[in-house]
């Protein structure tokens, strides 16, 4: 395994702990700044909507750059965004901080999946991108938590003290470990990149994407109000249930990356239908606590095994020219993490119960899958050729 797949796992690390850790921090700066909990909140939504227009229009202004050095920029507007954020004296400020590290957020995983999958042979691409998301599961699954604890402990501030020397160790980690490569001409530049996006299975991609990846999260953004007034689990518990599903997270992306190397459509298929069953099947029996329990485990592995395949997809139907196609993949993450959301809430506001979340997620998977399962049968009718671990660029 290449070296510098682990420097951009560390950079991964970095900004999925900055995405999500703060939802453990709010009351702590809602009161240092004295706003509400509502205003606070907008610090995570602020940050979202940053990340998803950050990946296209970062990443269309830096495309005819050579990568690693994109990379290595982006590390340092990640640091910046989070030094603004620990010593921020307003609320105003921090919100600057947030969306400047967010700014990075969706350009450094889309061109970083071009990176990682260049590092290794063909047939391995979808396992290097997994390994670079593996640093987001991890911050899930052991850096939210302690980096919590740590700003309940010493202050909200040192939690982002403490990201921001993480920034720097995986700035200097791409900096000495990722391989320098020419700057990308064969897609002809902003316009080659653009003109990806006349395929459409490019734009099948995207909606594959929000919808597969949408229904898991739309039944998990809600999930403590399931866990406590649902299952009947302590409020106490659902930190220790979170490491649980983030396990799910980490499990999934590798397995779901060895699977999408192997045969990409038929992995995907599988694990949308899959997780389809597993959402279903939660969503049935949440108020048994054992039920409950296995569910949030395979309801992550599932959910998040789709992701270096969803990447690994439009990657290779914008081969020659992957780089935009695979930053828009970023922003579909995030517009389906904020779909399922609202219908997810819409679900809750309608009286339907604090588990119709996960029945809501479990539909918007189906379509989902019934938009691959078409976006393939198009793709053989045509007579395309097979994709299926072929990435040039």
């Amino acid at each position: 395994m290449p070296l510098g797949l682990i420097a951009l796992a560390m950079g991964g690390f970095g900004i999925g702990l900055t995405e999500f850790v703060i939802m453990g921090l709010l009351p702590e700066v809602s009161a240092d700044f004295e706003v509400t909990e509502a205003v606070a909140g907008y610090l995570i939504s602020g940050y979202a909507l940053s990340v998803a227009i950050g990946a296209i229009l970062v990443t269309a202004a830096v495309i005819r750059f050579e990568r690693k050095k994109v990379l290595l920029s982006l590390m340092v507007l990640f640091i910046i965004g989070n030094l603004m954020s620990a010593l921020a004296p307003s609320y105003e400020v921090m919100m600057g901080g947030r969306i400047v590290a967010a700014l990075c957020h969706g350009a450094f995983f889309g061109i970083g999946s071009v990176v990682a999958a260049g590092m290794v042979a063909p047939d391995k691409r979808a396992g290097a991108i997994a390994m670079m998301f593996s640093g987001l599961t991890i911050a899930n699954v052991l850096g939210v938590p302690f980096g919590t604890m740590l700003g309940q402990q010493f202050g909200w501030r040192s939690t982002f003290w403490a990201i921001t020397v993480i920034g720097i160790v995986a700035l200097i980690g791409i900096a000495a470990l990722v391989p320098t490569t020419p700057a990308p001409t064969a897609g002809g530049g902003l316009r080659g990149e653009l003109g990806a996006f006349r395929n459409k299975q490019v734009w099948l991609s995207i909606a594959i994407t929000i919808l597969g990846y949408g229904g898991m999260f739309g039944a998990f953004t809600y999930i403590a109000f399931t866990l406590t007034e649902v299952s009947g689990f302590a409020a106490s518990s659902v930190p220790w249930l979170l490491i649980l599903f983030g396990s799910g997270l980490f499990v999934g992306n590798v397995l779901g990356g060895k699977a999408a190397d192997r045969s990409l459509t038929k992995a995907l298929v599988w694990i949308l239908a899959i997780l389809t069953v597993v959402l279903i099947v939660f969503a049935a029996s949440a108020e048994s606590k054992v039920m409950t329990v296995i569910s949030l485990f395979f309801m992550g592995a599932f959910g998040f095994a789709t992701v270096p395949g969803l990447q690994m997809r439009i990657m290779n139907y914008a081969s020659e020219a992957p780089t935009m196609a695979s930053g828009a993949n970023i922003a579909a993450f995030n517009v389906g993490n904020a779909l399922g959301a609202w219908l997810g809430g819409l679900t809750i506001a309608a009286g339907l119960g604090f588990n119709s979340p996960i029945w809501m997620g479990a539909a918007v998977t189906v379509v989902g899958l019934m938009v691959l399962l078409l976006a393939s049968s198009m793709d053989r009718s045509e007579k395309a050729p097979e994709r299926d671990g072929v990435l040039v660029g």
